[in-house]
C-alpha cells in the first residue's frame, strides 16, 4: 500500500457527497491494489489535474484535449511518481509551456473519479478504465507565453470562468468544473 498517497487523501476534507464517496473509493483502491500509480493496473490508476486561475480569478487555463475532443483541465498520469505536486507542475509545463504556476494551497483541492472511455492512443486501443484524479488549484500569469503540445492538445487558452460551458463538450465533467470555480472562494 502506498501510505504517502493514502495519508494525503485521508486528510482531505470533502465538500460534498460526491467527493466523500470518491474519497472512500480511492482509499479502498489504494488498500486493495499494489500498483495504483501506473497504467499497468488495467482497472484504473492515479492521475493528477490542475485548475489554474489567473491572478484576478476570472479565467482558467485550459487545453483542447485531442483524445476527448473537448476543452479540459490540465493534468496527466502519475506514471509511478507519488509526488503529485511535482507531477502536476511537470504536466502544466509540458502541456502549456507555463513554467511559473504557483499553488494557491498546499493540500489537495478536490477529488474525482473519472471514467476514461475506450479510445485510441498512439495508434493503440485503450480499454475503458478509471482515473482516480487528485486535483490542485494554482495561479499563473495569463501573460506568460503558452504553447500547445501537439501529441496531446491542439489548443491552450485562458477562458473566462462564466464562459467555460461554451467550450466544454464533455457534459459529464462540466458540473465538476463549475464546482472548482466556486471552491476558490473557500480558500483563505
Amino acid at each position: 500500500m502506498n501510505e504517502k498517497i493514502y495519508n494525503e487523501i485521508l486528510k482531505y476534507n470533502p465538500i460534498d457527497e460526491a467527493e466523500e464517496k470518491d474519497k472512500d473509493v480511492m482509499l479502498y483502491f489504494i488498500k486493495t491494489n499494489d500498483d495504483v500509480l501506473t497504467r499497468n493496473n488495467k482497472l484504473g490508476h492515479f492521475t493528477v489535474s490542475s485548475w489554474i486561475f489567473n491572478k484576478n480569478k476570472t479565467k482558467v487555463l485550459m487545453i483542447y484535449h485531442n483524445t476527448f475532443k473537448s476543452w479540459a483541465w490540465i493534468g496527466g498520469h502519475a506514471d509511478g511518481d507519488d509526488d503529485f505536486k511535482r507531477v502536476i507542475l511537470k504536466e502544466i509545463e509540458e502541456e502549456t509551456g507555463v513554467k511559473n504556476a504557483k499553488f494557491l494551497q498546499d493540500d489537495i483541492y478536490s477529488l474525482k473519479i473519472v471514467s476514461s472511455n475506450s479510445h485510441i492512443k498512439n495508434g493503440k486501443y485503450v480499454s475503458t478504465h478509471l482515473h482516480f484524479d487528485v486535483e490542485y488549484v494554482l495561479e499563473a500569469d495569463e501573460n506568460e507565453k503558452i504553447r500547445i503540445k501537439e501529441d496531446e492538445n491542439s489548443g491552450v487558452k485562458w477562458i473566462e470562468i462564466e464562459k467555460i460551458k461554451e467550450y466544454v463538450t464533455e457534459n459529464v465533467i462540466l458540473p465538476h468544473y463549475e464546482k472548482l470555480n466556486k471552491k476558490i472562494y473557500l480558500i483563505k
